[in-house]
């Protein structure tokens, strides 16, 4: 995982002429920005011998892992569960094709399109979430995430520092999060960029998903900005124990970090942080 963890996908950064005004003077140059576009992710299942198909969201991301991307956002929503589930990821053929993707469920996976009936939309920077949604996550996440180790505390400081090194878009242009999955030594397993943190997340846990790799016991999640209900779904949804954040986290993710067993980190900089669930876990 180590390689691909600071691979830079094509098409994540575009380049633009902007107009500096520093010191009194004005320079026109080339600069390079993150790119943002949108990705429709549908399904298609087997029903009544034959396939259907169904719209499932859509989401203002960075393109590059597209795939990994919706099946992490089908493994957080209970569409797949496993690797089994998922029988093949592919683009939409059509005008569009690089920003559609359809994810094929297995033979047997049900899917209830009556889940999403309504055209789900998610922003680059906040997903769907909501207090509504914490009796649906319990019943998504029933067993507790496994750390047979406790998490050092100089070790938590030192993980900021590896995860921007890491981060080959962001250093570019500046406007990307960045979701890093580490073992409790602090090696830095894998890193996903994104205009959206829980689109880098979702990317995280959609390569666990595809790997087999889940539930994914041992490891911490380390996430830039903060720590969000959703970003909390998603770690429990891939059977991780601890979540970190650069940033606060929100009232709803400490609540449902509590109920479920996460260790819940936020304000993890300059040599300090605070723990708002679990602090069984640290050492």
């Amino acid at each position: 995982m180590s390689d691909a963890a600071t691979q830079s996908p094509a098409g994540a950064v575009v380049r633009a002429t902007v107009a500096a005004y520093e010191g009194g003077r004005i320079e026109r140059r080339p600069d390079l920005v993150a790119a943002e576009e949108p990705l429709e992710m549908r399904v298609s299942w087997e029903e009544g011998g034959r396939r259907v198909r169904h719209g499932v969201a859509v989401t203002m991301r960075t393109p590059g892992h597209d795939f990994e991307l919706a099946a992490g956002f089908f493994l957080s929503e209970g569409i797949a569960a496993g690797r089994d589930a998922i029988w093949s990821i592919a683009y939409c053929q059509g005008a569009d094709e690089r920003n559609v993707v359809e994810v094929r469920l297995g033979p047997g996976v049900p899917f209830d399109p009556g889940r999403f009936s309504r055209n789900v939309y998610t922003s680059s920077s906040c997903g769907v979430c909501g207090k509504t949604s914490i009796d649906l996550v319990r019943g998504l996440c029933p067993a507790r995430p496994v750390a047979r180790e406790r998490i050092a505390r100089e070790l938590l400081s030192e993980l900021p520092a590896a995860l921007r090194r890491a981060q080959p878009v962001f250093s570019r242009t500046g406007g990307l999060h960045a979701a890093g999955l580490f073992d409790l030594s602090g090696r830095l397993l894998l890193l996903r960029e994104d205009v959206g943190r829980h689109n880098a997340v979702d990317k995280v846990a959609g390569r666990l998903l595809l790997d087999g790799a889940l539930p994914a016991s041992d490891r911490l999640l380390l996430v830039s900005g903060r720590a969000s209900f959703e970003l909390v779904q998603k770690a429990l949804a891939a059977g991780i124990p601890a979540l970190a954040a650069v940033g606060a986290p929100s009232s709803l993710a400490v609540e449902l970090a509590n109920d479920l067993g996460l260790t819940l980190i936020g304000f993890l900089r300059d040599q300090r942080f605070n723990v708002y669930a679990g602090e069984d876990r640290i050492a």
